[in-house]
């Protein structure tokens, strides 16, 4: 299984400044790894491959692995769907494995491998070569990462291979089968709960850009919200609730508040600013060092791409066919232009917008990069705040109805991005007033408004079984419907294999152990 075995021994080199990565994984010797350098170097690597890469970006053309979803539900396009095959299949509901199959290799060995570092750091990071609070914050960063990678394997895949011990020797048995996933999700959660309860409590930004207490609690609480829902239909929500708080109550995290309803909103700080308390987690850009180009190419079309000082603009994850709906464009901030999406531009030093032609997104508009230099800097936004306060509101309401607490954090989202100025006080009345069930179904319909940018809502589908609808004549209402035999925003009818893509057919060429998903 070349996802296993392509451990090979990796050196890297960076900057001053960025994680210094020299992993060396596939090392049989225990004596080895004796010094703390030599830890550091392995668990930086896993910053830097395999998950944390899948949502930041691959690419001018394809976008990224996490958009994948919303291509799924027809209410993304991008303009290349015919050049990058997965897309255009996705976005039809007609995936191959043949055409998938590239795709999904690069995105499985690239997991494996990290989960094989982590596995290696976990075992051999000892206090007899180091302090033993160093040693213990690497073991708890290296268990975050093999969560992480398997969180997003089981979401892809469902079963996975799975195995905790690292790979040494590519003479090792490497043909391992597929393990069922309420296995792979319970070594999830434990090893969430043990980076949680060892590293700081401190924001991301405080702590040199490295993991903490509240990262892990704040993807422990993703974790128990998709298992409370399809496949794993475990109750979940009182757990996700208390590890969403948790986050809530460290006082490390706040909302970012709007300066202005303009270019000075909080919409457009998360934007342009590193280090904002609102982020839990972020994928780290530098320009000269990792530059995050390709993001910001994607805030337009191709036909802007001779405008720009980079070489290729493609309109990824473009809004269609309804999803806009979602926002009553009377009452929401984000719908408004250059907030998080934009359908005119005006160049610098012109007084006449030029038509985009379709919406686009701001929210990845980088004006340096476009404009000067072609190098994008700005860190890339994982997880944030409002998700944690809307995670506690859904766990709290399915769990324990709908409390004066779930409302509070429903309605700290709401009043944020309310272009009339209500307050959460303006909107606890008629939230309190809501059955659980449309109490539930406010927070869903709050996530997609939320972060229509930070590829959740196929999580959601899935999780939920429910697939929203928009209305072009009640804009600002969603309805729900049940997702298997819904037709997605193209027309096309969802199945019960549409849950999940193909195994790559080259790893189950090399492994005779694996069998194919369903429908494929």
């Amino acid at each position: 299984m070349s996802g296993l075995a392509a451990i090979a021994m990796i050196s890297m080199t960076a900057c001053n400044g960025f994680l210094d990565e020299n992993p060396k994984s596939n090392l049989s010797s225990e004596g080895y790894l004796v010094s703390e350098a030599q830890a550091k170097s392995n668990v930086n690597y896993l910053y830097r491959t395999g998950a944390p890469t899948f949502d930041t970006g691959n690419g001018a053309y394809y976008g990224t692995n996490g958009m994948l979803g919303g291509y799924l539900t027809g209410y993304y396009k991008s303009e290349y769907a015919g050049q990058e095959p997965i897309v255009g299949e996705s976005q039809t509901l007609s995936r191959t494995v043949s055409n998938c199959n590239s795709y999904m290799e690069s995105l499985w060995q690239n997991a494996y491998r990290a989960i094989n570092v982590a596995n290696y750091s976990i075992k051999y990071t000892s206090s007899k070569y180091m302090d033993e609070s160093v040693a213990n914050q690497y073991i708890a960063e290296a268990k975050f990462f093999r969560a992480y990678n398997y969180f997003y394997l089981v979401k892809i895949f469902g079963d996975v291979p799975f195995y905790t011990e690292p790979f040494e020797s590519a003479t090792g048995d490497l043909t391992l089968p597929r393990t069922d996933k309420k296995t792979v999700y319970a070594q999830v959660v434990q090893d969430l709960k043990d980076a949680a309860s060892v590293l700081p409590n401190k924001a991301f930004y405080d702590n040199s850009l490295r993991i903490t207490s509240n990262v892990a609690n704040a993807m422990l609480a993703e974790v128990y919200l998709q298992m409370s829902g399809y496949p794993i239909n475990e109750n979940h929500y009182a757990d996700a609730a208390t590890a969403a708080k948790a986050v809530i109550s460290s006082g490390k995290h706040s909302l970012t508040a709007n300066s202005d309803m303009g270019a000075n909103s909080a919409y457009n700080k998360l934007r342009t600013t590193d280090g904002l308390p609102e982020v839990i987690y972020a994928y780290e850009y530098a320009v000269g060092i990792s530059n995050a180009t390709y993001r910001c190419a994607w805030a337009f079309p191709n036909a802007f791409s001779t405008y720009f000082k980079v070489t290729i603009c493609d309109n990824v994850y473009g809004l269609v066919n309804g999803i806009e709906n979602m926002y009553n464009d009377n009452e929401d901030l984000r719908h408004q232009p250059n907030q998080f999406f934009h359908w005119n531009y005006v160049f610098p030093g012109e007084t006449t917008a030029k038509s985009l032609g379709a919406t686009c997104n701001w929210y990845f508009y980088d004006a340096d990069c476009l404009l000067k230099t072609a190098k994008g800097g700005k860190d890339a936004n994982i997880i944030r705040y409002p998700e944690m306060l809307l995670i506690a509101a859904e766990g709290i309401a399915q769990s324990s109805g709908v409390t004066a607490e779930a409302v509070n954090y429903l309605a700290q989202v709401k009043a944020r991005a309310s272009l009339t100025g209500k307050t959460v006080s303006d909107y606890t009345a008629s939230l309190s007033a809501l059955s659980k069930d449309a109490f539930i179904k406010e927070v869903w319909t709050e996530r997609l408004r939320e972060f229509p940018l930070e590829f959740k809502i196929w999580d959601d589908c899935v999780r939920t079984q429910m697939f929203p609808t928009f209305s072009a004549s009640n804009k600002g209402a969603v309805t729900f419907v049940n997702l298997i035999g819904a037709k997605n925003g193209n027309g096309y009818t969802f199945k019960e294999s549409d849950m999940y893509f193909p195994l790559p057919y080259s790893e189950i060429q090399r492994d005779p152990n694996l069998t194919q998903n369903s429908g494929y």
